[in-house]
Parts: structure tokens; C-alpha cells; sequence
């Protein structure tokens, strides 16, 4: 499947010349992926560094992950690495743990019909699941724009690059591989690939790309919610959220996405421009306080709604679950920001009254800081009197807020914590999200009376101890 500009016919095999080569410093690469890259062609299979990484050196990035792909079968790859395991139901693909370092290693995948029995679709076209391994050409054109078809041998030094990406990479434009429809009718979530990188590397989305966005969009809402999050995520947790939605505004994908969420919100804009400062500050953000700010105005009309048959903390209650529920119906919100956007929202209130007899326990709840910028952003937007905010950035001064060193997620909880929410970057298209390995419990050991029996009770063997 492969379009006018991007045949392998008229493209072929291209290995860059060495002005191309140039831009890629060694000193980017991890070792470790290099390392991975070795073991399997020690072994006899192919392997390259693909993907966002490749893009990422070729622009003299320093790529955040690195993904390989093999000619390999995940059985192949399992046997090559101790330390590995297979992940997705969509596609197969492997992790690979070097060190401290994880990577995705995947097989090459090649095109089949629909009716193929490798391949799952749904009514609407949309992709399921695809375990269908092929050739390195079959794989480029697999994959969806030709700056991530991009192939790089560490080893002997060479780009391959069948798709035209270097071509696009120069003039930064976002092109996806084959009949843009098609392509993101398969896998409507390219869309919003496509706004992260436009927002992210400055690039321009091609007109036949654009073209297809609109008449493919609602098909946003058949993507499982849990999945929409990782995916809001990494559009907004990447140093370019306000560009991101801007495009989401201009593209009219905020209303399928959020449809509580005037798309022209200023402060939702503050709130995407705060968020980018921390990152490029090297702050803590969590999705949680962009998904407060998204849904605040939702959150205060049903308020107002509630409040003339309810009392306050009733209509404050009900009005923030039915809020939260019915966006999860489009974005799931894991239950630890709900809780955390729950609380932002209460404390605005108390933050408001300016108590000082409940001053203590205001400044050490475990969202006070996060409410605090809250309330920064509603004073810009003239929603609060400043006169308020300025009050409590006095009274931060000569009450220090109680520091809690073991807050886990929430630690340094302005914005709410740790960029833990955020997951892979962009290298892969069909990665699945990692999950934290649960250690084991190490059991105790039965105790023993004088005579020889379990001293644990009535539960334990009655007989004589081996």
C-alpha cells in the first residue's frame, strides 16, 4: 500500500550520502540500544534503530527512547534477551531491558488484506489487531509518516530510507505513507500523532493530510478511552501543549475530545503556556491539573445547576462526579487524578475565604500547592480578584508550606507531581504502555514450637516436622 509519492518503485533502497550521515552525532545514541541493535545481528537476524529516534538525531535531537525493529519474531527476541517480555494485543512487541534502559524491539510487519486472518477489523474500518510480519520494505511502508519510516544501522554507519522521510524532514512537512483517508480511517489516533508532531517540531501537517482529518475525526471516539489518555498525555506533556491545542481547536477535534471545554477558553490557553514553561523549566507537571483546567467551567455550571435543589457541598460533590464521568465516557481518568482534579476544585473555595484560623491545615494539605497555581491562573483571567492570590503568595512567605518528602506521585505538587503520567514519546506506533513490575512478597517463615510443630495454630500440619 504505498502512494504516488512514497512508491518503493520510483524510492527504492535509499542510503543517505554523507552530508545526510553528518547530522547524526554518536555521542546521541545510547549505548545501550546499540548494544541490543549487536546481539541481534550477532545472532543473524537484521536490526536498525527506527522511528522517532532516527528523526530525532537527524534533526540533532536527543531522542528520548529508542526503538529497533528486526526481522526477528518475538519468540526469536525472547530467546536472544534474559531479560525481555512480550507486551500488546494490537501488535506483538517485545521489551527489552539493558541496565536501567528499556526498549522496544518489534518485528517487521507487511500489509495484508482485510480479510486476512491475521488482522482484525472493526466496522468502521479501525484496526484491532495485526500480528503480520514481512520484509523490511514491507515494514516501511507500514508505518505512518515517512519521517518515523526512517532506518539507521549503528553498527555500519548507514541510513535506509525507502519512504522519502529525509525529503520531508528538510522541508518539515508531516506526510503519512499511502491514502491519508485510508490510513487514518485504520488508526484514527495518527490524527492526533500528527498534531503532536506538528506541535512538537514546528512542522506543517500536508494539505492531502489535513484534508482527511475532519471527515475521519469522529472515528476518535471508538478508540478506548483508557488509550486517548496515554495519548493526551504526550500531546500535552511534551513541551508544546499550547501549540497542541491550538490545533486541536483549528482542526475542531476539541469538541470530540472534550466536549464540555469551550475550545476558546483563554484559560485553558494560560493553563497550556504554564504547563510548557515548567517543562522547559524542568518542573514537575501532571495531567491532572490541565484536566481541572479543562473541565473547571463544566465543573462550575453544574454547580450552579445543582445548588438550587442541593445544598452547596452536595451540589460541589455531585457536580464534580458527573463531570468527571461523563468525560471519561470519551478520555479515561485514572482514579489518582480524579482525585487529584477533585481536590484542586474544593480548595478553590477555601482558598477564596482567606481563613486564617484554618490556615495551617490549608497550607499543608497535600494539593495546597497545586490549588495555589489554580488560583494564579483564575487571577490572570481576572476570574478571582488578584488582591487574593497576591494574598496567599505573602502568606506562603512567612508561612513556609510543610514539606513531605514521601508524597510519591505528588512530590514538589505544584501542578501535582512528577512527570510520571507521561509516557513513551513518539518512537512507536503501536507501543503498548509499560507496566511497573509488582515486587513479590517475600514469605515469612513458620515458626516452630519446642516440640517440633508449626506454631501458627489449629491451620497448621499436625504431624511430626521432616
Amino acid at each position: 500500500m504505498t502512494s504516488p509519492n512514497t512508491s518503493p518503485s520510483e524510492v527504492g533502497a535509499q542510503r543517505a550520502d554523507q552530508a545526510e550521515l553528518s547530522a547524526i552525532r554518536p555521542e546521541l545514541i545510547e549505548p545501550a540500544a546499540i548494544e541490543v541493535v549487536k546481539q541481534l545481528c550477532d545472532q543473524g537476524f537484521e536490526a536498525y534503530l527506527v522511528g522517532g529516534c532516527v528523526r530525532d538525531l537527524l534533526l540533532g535531537l536527543t531522542p528520548k527512547d529508542f526503538d529497533v525493529a528486526t526481522d526477528a519474531t518475538p519468540e526469536d527476541v525472547r530467546r536472544v534477551f534474559r531479560r525481555s517480555r512480550t507486551v500488546g494485543r494490537r501488535f506483538r512487541i517485545v521489551h527489552v531491558r539493558v541496565g536501567r534502559h528499556l526498549f522496544e524491539v518489534s518485528t517487521f510487519r507487511k500489509h495484508v488484506d482485510e480479510d486476512d486472518d491475521l488482522i482484525s477489523t472493526s466496522e468502521d474500518g479501525v484496526i484491532l489487531r495485526d500480528n503480520s510480519y514481512g520484509t523490511l520494505e514491507d515494514d516501511t511502508f507500514r508505518r505512518d509518516f515517512t519521517i518515523n519510516a526512517m532506518y539507521y544501522d549503528p553498527l555500519e554507519d548507514v541510513l535506509i530510507d525507502k519512504a522519502n522521510g529525509m525529503a520531508d524532514l528538510k522541508r518539515r512537512e508531516l506526510r503519512l505513507i499511502g491514502e491519508p483517508r485510508v490510513r487514518l480511517r485504520e488508526d484514527p489516533v495518527r490524527i492526533l500523532r500528527a498534531i503532536r508532531f506538528a506541535a512538537k517540531l514546528g512542522f506543517d501537517i500536508a494539505p492531502e493530510v489535513e484534508d482527511g482529518i475532519v471527515p475521519t475525526a469522529e472515528l476518535l471516539t471508538a478508540i478506548p478511552p483508557a488509550r486517548l489518555f496515554d495519548e493526551m498525555n504526550k500531546l500535552f506533556l511534551a513541551g508544546s501543549a499550547e501549540r497542541a491545542w491550538e490545533l486541536l481547536c483549528h482542526y475542531e477535534l476539541s469538541p470530540i475530545l472534550f466536549p464540555a471545554t469551550n475550545p476558546d477558553d483563554e484559560l485553558v490557553r494560560r493553563a497550556m503556556a504554564s504547563t510548557d514553561q515548567r517543562i522547559h523549566e524542568d518542573k514537575p507537571v501532571t495531567p491532572g491539573f490541565l484536566f481541572a483546567v479543562l473541565l473547571w467551567d463544566d465543573f462550575q455550571a453544574r454547580i450552579t445547576e445543582n445548588a438550587l435543589q442541593q445544598t452547596m457541598q452536595e451540589a460541589e460533590n455531585n457536580a464534580a462526579v458527573d463531570c468527571l464521568r461523563e468525560q471519561q465516557l470519551t478520555i479515561a481518568i485514572p482514579r489518582r487524578f480524579s482525585q487529584f482534579i477533585r481536590d484542586v476544585w474544593q480548595l478553590q473555595p477555601r482558598l477564596e475565604r482567606r481563613q486564617r484560623k484554618n490556615l495551617k491545615k490549608l497550607l499543608g494539605h497535600p494539593k495546597f500547592r497545586a490549588a495555589y497555581d489554580f488560583l494564579l491562573l483564575r487571577a490572570e483571567e481576572q476570574l478571582v480578584e488578584q488582591e487574593i492570590a497576591d494574598w496567599w503568595t505573602e502568606i506562603q512567605e512567612t508561612h513556609p508550606v510543610p514539606s513531605r518528602p514521601h508524597a510519591d506521585d505528588d512530590a514538589d505538587d505544584r501542578q501535582g507531581g512528577g512527570r510520571r503520567a507521561q509516557n513513551r514519546d513518539d518512537s512507536g506506533e503501536d507501543g503498548a504502555p509499560k507496566k511497573s513490575r509488582r515486587r513479590r512478597r517475600r514469605r515469612r517463615p513458620r515458626r516452630r514450637s519446642a516440640d517440633g510443630q508449626n506454631s501458627s495454630g489449629s491451620s497448621g500440619s499436625s504431624g511430626p516436622a521432616d
